[in-house]
């Protein structure tokens, strides 16, 4: 589907890397590889805020022979390197070691988030926050924090994120009382259980979520299921927004008769709509190295999120090259929107994307496509 107010509001040439919680230790020069992935929610004087996801990269990773990546120690950033005969550069976003039973990867950026004030209607940037930014802080997050998802529950912002490091590659939980300062939790999911949505609002008096655990193996469905086996987002539950337990209903699964949706996570927290949950989802379709990431919507009961009302199988929204095309030389992947933010804005909602790994898009979607 096309939409009239569609645009990038955010590129890597926006961001000021010498106010980067990186900036004069490494010795070395970086570069902002991507501005992407944005959480998205209102604050309270209005206007939108974006979490935005800054991958700074190292402008050149292999000298010495070695191919280098950037990790937090101790509260101070440092580079690590490993022999060109050990590393699969194939990916431009990650480099896997050889030589391990099982796969061991290191990535080409460390993460960190850049607060991005927006106009209301989330078309004009207002204020960079560069001091209220979200960096590592412990070994759990030795190699980045990753794609903000917010959630205004109550009176209380949530923001999840994934922390990775060699130790796990877990779920960690930031909230705030005004939707820009926020503080640290805790780790709520551990390892490889990505795209974290809380809900909007509590079910019976219990926060509720959407999951994503990976793994190499799975079980498959009879041969005539309409399933098809692979990650599918689940559902958990928990009295506190900390402590989390699974549901026994599985969520939402990629359907046996299309390959577009072969591969799924959570896009953007269910908010509550007329209808039930509205939930904003990617699928990911198999192609080269990435796949080709799309943006498709369901509505959940609203008493039983595991119950399906209704979903769209064509998407809402796909890659849009007329949009990047001004920074195609920055490109490195392709075919890839992710949705990862919603704003309610009366007749419509804000979206927000993270383009090709690289920007932020801004779509206004009517609430007519949901009913």
């Amino acid at each position: 589907m096309t939409f009239p107010l569609d645009r990038l509001v955010l590129t890597p040439d926006d961001i000021d890397l010498s106010r980067s919680p990186l900036a004069g230790q490494l010795g070395v020069e970086t570069y902002c590889l991507g501005a992407f992935n944005p959480g998205l929610t209102r604050l309270p004087n209005g206007n939108l805020l974006m979490m935005v996801r800054i991958a700074e990269a190292l402008k050149t990773p292999v000298f010495d022979g070695q191919v280098h990546a950037i990790r937090w120690d101790e509260g101070r950033y440092v580079l690590d390197g490993w022999p060109l005969a050990l590393a699969n550069t194939a990916d431009p976003r990650k480099f896997l070691l050889h030589g391990g039973g099982w796969r061991i990867m290191a990535l080409t950026s460390l993460s960190w988030l850049l607060p991005v004030e927006l106009t209301p209607d989330g078309l004009e940037v207002v204020a960079h926050h560069y001091d209220k930014a979200v960096a590592p802080h412990a070994p759990f997050q030795m190699y980045g924090v990753e794609d903000a998802r917010i959630s205004k529950v109550g009176d209380r912002w949530l923001m999840t994120t994934c922390s990775v490091s060699p130790e796990r590659h877990c779920t960690t939980l930031y909230a705030s009382d005004n939707g820009l300062d926020w503080r640290f939790e805790d780790i709520v999911l551990d390892h490889q259980n990505k795209d974290m949505l809380i809900f909007e609002g509590l079910i019976d008096g219990r926060h509720w979520a959407q999951t994503r655990p990976l793994g190499d193996l799975y079980f498959a469905y009879p041969p005539d299921s309409e399933w098809r086996a692979g990650p599918s987002i689940n559902l958990a539950t928990s009295p506190d927004a900390l402590h989390w337990k699974p549901h026994r209903k599985p969520g939402l699964r990629p359907h046996s008769a299309t390959v577009a949706t072969a591969r799924m996570g959570g896009g953007t927290p269910p908010i509550l709509t007329d209808r039930g949950w509205l939930s904003l989802w990617h699928g990911v379709e198999p192609k080269e190295i990435v796949g080709v990431y799309r943006t498709y919507w369901s509505i959940l009961d609203r008493d039983d999120p595991s119950i399906v009302v209704a979903t769209q199988h064509e998407p809402l929204l796909e890659a849009a090259p007329e949009l990047t095309r001004p920074i195609e030389d920055k490109m490195y992947v392709c075919d890839v929107v992710f949705t990862t933010g919603i704003a309610d804005a009366g007749d419509h909602y804000v979206v927000a994307s993270g383009e090709a790994d690289l920007a932020c898009r801004i779509t206004h979607i009517p609430k007519a496509v949901f009913a």
